[in-house]
């Protein structure tokens, strides 16, 4: 069983303390195809929930990546400035976006489950 909880936009979060990893899901990378860039947010920038944090860029497509949680940005992933390929070999683990430190713990509670998102995603197909 995962950790990790997900939103309805394909964003992954999982909780170390008042922190919270961010990164896109194993569904969301397979829909964009090879991703090619990623363009971070800054360290110190806060977002509400819901707020656009980052964008990824495949040979597909362009698309935003949004905050599941509300909070300020303490950490990103500098590697996927080098090898932005690491969202799709590794999408929720090396191939994570940014930390958080959240500012609701409740806002956590709206996001789904592994197998709330599992039935999501096949509705989907």
């Amino acid at each position: 069983m995962s950790d990790l909880k997900y939103s309805k936009d394909h964003e992954w979060l999982r909780v170390e303390g008042d922190t919270a990893t961010i990164g896109i899901s194993d569904y969301a990378q397979e829909q964009l195809g090879d991703v090619v860039y990623v363009d971070l947010p800054e360290v110190g920038q806060k977002f509400a929930a819901g707020g656009q944090a980052a964008v990824v860029e495949s040979v597909k497509a362009a698309s935003e990546i949004y905050s599941p949680a509300g909070g300020e940005v303490v950490e990103v992933n500098k590697a996927l400035d080098d090898d932005p390929a690491l969202v799709n070999s590794d999408a929720t683990g090396q191939g994570w976006f940014f930390k958080l430190k959240f500012d609701d713990a409740a806002e956590l509670e709206a996001l789904m489950d592994e197998n709330s998102y599992q039935e999501f995603i096949a509705g989907l197909e």
